[in-house]
């Protein structure tokens, strides 16, 4: 079953999400020497922020020196760009750390802008560096249902159902820029645990299709009943708001 943790919007999720990365650290590292974690962009980059640099009590006990840092999808652009997941993570964690740096695994922006064949020498890459052991991943959720680059729809199944290739170039994102790489869910099998993090009344309707529908033709439902025992969702009430099921 999943876990689904509902805060009251007095309540701070950041702190909550926080405290679920410092005990996957703990245990991670209990068991080797880096707590290996893959992260999308968006509204979470944020929430890590919040979470993880500005709360005085978590900031101190998390080991970043220790912590491999992988992006479960990509924007084909600089790492500059406005769009570029990796430049919203530095500009909103990387950029405050002081001291301890965690080790970050960008795409290879030598390549971007080159044309097709590069794009897909950009996801091979990416796959050849990302480990099969991952400790967590971190989602959004889009009010569409979808995460990481993976959409639902007819046109976008060929990422979906994909079982060998790990990593994929998404050549026709619904949402600028259209070319991205993606996770795929064999990497989502992959992983350890799975968390996804979801905020506000714009993720009302779709919430109610996740929990209460079970809409498994949306990734983020598909991946609730395939890895539903490893996977924890954090959200607010306001995006719960519509959710009637208590069976998750």
């Amino acid at each position: 079953m999943v876990t689904v943790h509902v805060h009251a919007a007095q309540d701070n999720l950041p702190e909550r999400l926080g405290k679920y990365l410092l005990a996957e650290q703990d245990k991670a590292l209990s068991q080797s020497n880096t707590f290996k974690v893959a992260i999308s962009g968006g509204s979470l980059v944020n929430v890590l922020k919040k979470g993880l640099i500005e709360d005085s009590k978590i900031a101190p006990k998390v080991k970043w020196d220790q912590w491999e840092i992988y992006f479960v999808d990509e924007r084909i652009v600089p790492l500059n760009h406005p769009d570029s997941n990796y430049g919203a993570f530095k500009f909103s964690v990387l950029d405050h750390l002081t001291t301890k740096q965690p080790k970050v695994f960008p795409l290879n922006e030598s390549l971007v802008g080159k044309g097709p064949e590069e794009n897909k020498k950009i996801a091979q890459e990416y796959e050849d560096l990302l480990p099969k052991d991952l400790d967590s991943l971190l989602l959004g959720c889009g009010p569409d249902g979808h995460t990481c680059s993976l959409f639902p729809d007819e046109v976008h199944k060929y990422l979906i159902e994909e079982k060998k290739q790990r990593v994929m170039w998404c050549y026709d994102s619904p949402k600028p820029p259209s070319d991205r790489i993606t996770v795929t869910l064999p990497v989502l099998a992959e992983a350890k645990e799975i968390a996804f993090v979801a905020e506000g009344a714009s993720k009302q309707p779709i919430m109610h299709e996740i929990f209460d529908v079970k809409n498994t033709e949306l990734p983020t439902a598909l991946i609730n009943k395939l890895y539903g025992d490893k996977v924890t969702w954090f959200v607010n009430d306001e995006a719960f708001a519509k959710v009637e099921t208590k069976t998750f």
